[in-house]
């Protein structure tokens, strides 16, 4: 059975565009090293009046307004984020209570990077159960604030940003393959990686927000080999071929491994959407950020096969099948 529908989608970006010029004012770095190792060019980073709630906010009543639902009808908010507004409440009730959907479902999910993949299978699961009819499903991320802006390999590779989609229920039987909504899911996990890809603060071991620490080399390897293997299973899982694929919008993390990720999948560069270049790594927010940019430049249409997938810290990492 057909999963929920994606009803419309919607971003949000701050208002202040870092270049790699900009940047290597700051650090010891250059455009010409951050383009060929990332392909990033620019980064938005959030000013003080700018939150992972303002941009989250922003960004659903932009996808609300895509859908052409009313939030009166939203019964269910999940928002994916590592950099929250508070330690708690949960964020994704700010976003309900400025949407003025107050008393359904709100609750945030942390899986970093991967973060928005997991966030949709949990609204979908939910949606399918009847929890809820429409859902509001968010990634958004102010990845500037716990970035050490004297680490060049790492700072020149985040940015702000937040992305949205609304789900609708599925309807209940039967549907084709060629039905909108999504039609396999698959998340993993891996604690043994620690190490490789983490924020060096907590409220229960520094009570410090701490910084993005990584080993970039590792972290490649290991992106390459899980998104690769978890394209497969939700393929499988649904009964498609890569060919079949009209569109794949990835985590944007690294031009690189996008590159190689298709390379090994064997499937072709022109069906990737690329945005890393314009928005760096938004972690949480960059699968729904893209698949916004790729509809409403009009690459992505209704009824295309897209697949979204994602990588983050933990490690975790997962795909998603979706008929527009």
């Amino acid at each position: 059975m057909t999963g929920s529908r994606l009803l419309g989608t919607g971003s949000a970006l701050p208002r202040r565009v870092v270049t790699n010029a900009e940047l290597a004012e700051r650090v010891d770095t250059s455009d010409e090293w951050i383009v060929a190792r990332t392909g990033i060019r620019q980064r938005y980073i959030a000013e003080d009046d700018e939150t992972t709630s303002t941009l989250a906010i922003a960004a659903a009543r932009a996808a609300l307004a895509d859908a052409g639902v009313d939030a009166a009808s939203i019964g269910l908010i999940v928002l994916a984020t590592a950099t929250p507004d508070n330690t708690f409440p949960a964020t994704a009730t700010k976003v309900q209570q400025a949407l003025g959907c107050n008393g359904g479902i709100a609750f945030d999910v942390a899986a970093v990077c991967s973060g928005f993949l997991y966030a949709m299978s949990v609204a979908d699961s939910l949606l399918t159960t009847g929890m809820a009819k429409r859902a509001l499903v968010i990634g958004a991320e102010t990845f500037s604030r716990i970035l050490d802006w004297e680490d060049r390999t790492t700072c020149v590779l985040f940015g702000d940003g937040a992305g949205a989609v609304v789900l609708e229920a599925p309807l209940g039987e039967a549907q084709g393959p060629d039905a909108p909504g999504i039609l396999a899911a698959r998340l993993h996990a891996d604690g043994a990686h620690h190490d490789l890809l983490y924020v060096d603060g907590g409220p229960s071991t520094t009570q410090t927000t701490g910084h993005v620490r990584m080993k970039g080399p590792e972290v490649f390897r290991h992106a390459v080999v899980n998104l690769s293997a978890v394209l497969k299973e939700v393929l499988e899982d649904a009964g498609v071929s890569a060919d079949a694929l009209d569109w794949v919008v990835p985590h944007q993390a690294n031009a690189r491994i996008l590159d190689a990720t298709a390379k090994k999948l064997g499937i072709s560069p022109d069906k990737v959407i690329v945005t890393v270049q314009d928005h760096a790594n938004t972690s949480a927010a960059s699968v729904p950020l893209a698949l916004d940019v790729a509809r409403k430049d009009g690459r992505i249409k209704a009824g295309d096969l897209v697949m979204l997938e994602a990588m983050g810290g933990g490690f975790t990492w997962g795909a998603s099948l979706i008929r527009l």
